[in-house]
């Protein structure tokens, strides 16, 4: 299922400039490093003993679980290039806006006597960066997903569906069934 905090970080880890470390042991020193140098934290983290860290460290075990590869991988994917990362999310909440590609059942609660019936539509528009800064300070607050998809719904409903405030006064729009999304910055 598509879900709008994953999509997001998608986005952002666009704007990276390197790519991650490709092998276990790689990624399992990257995370160390992170980890103040203490394998016992990364074994914590990982859900590993403290010397199956120190062995990917040296590169006596190569080709981990492919559960523990996941898990490795996506730890890594979210501590890689901090620094870019918020300058990406900053640029697109301040400047840049964010592209948002959704494909889903759109619900309306609307003046008597228009249809509300809900159904599947396809957009393709630019949200500005007031909608991308709120989008992103609710992730990071650790917002629900319902609540996300909420804000993401707010902000098409004034984008797309009521133009700004031009058009369509007191429709609320809701995503319902959501089949596809990307964000680009």
């Amino acid at each position: 299922m598509v879900t709008v905090g994953e999509e997001l970080d998608k986005a952002v880890q666009g704007a990276f400039t390197r790519p991650i470390p490709k092998s276990a042991g790689a990624q399992m020193r990257y995370l160390v490093r992170q980890h103040q140098r203490s394998t016992r934290r990364v074994a914590e983290l990982l859900g590993i003993s403290q010397r199956t860290v120190e062995r990917y460290v040296k590169n006596q075990i190569k080709k981990p679980r492919p559960e523990l590869a996941d898990r490795l991988e996506r730890e890594v994917r979210v501590r890689w290039q901090p620094q870019v990362r918020a300058r990406a999310k900053q640029v697109a909440a301040t400047t840049g806006g964010v592209m948002i590609d959704v494909q889903a059942r759109f619900g309306y609660t609307a003046a008597p006597g228009s249809t509300d019936d809900a159904r599947v539509r396809h957009l393709t528009l630019a949200l500005p960066p007031g909608h991308a800064a709120r989008l992103f300070q609710a992730q990071e607050a650790g917002l629900t997903e319902d609540q996300l998809r909420q804000i993401a719904a707010e902000a098409l409903g004034e984008v797309y569906f009521r133009d700004n405030g031009r058009r369509a006064h007191g429709l609320e729009v809701e995503l319902t069934d959501l089949l596809d999304l990307e964000f680009e910055l």
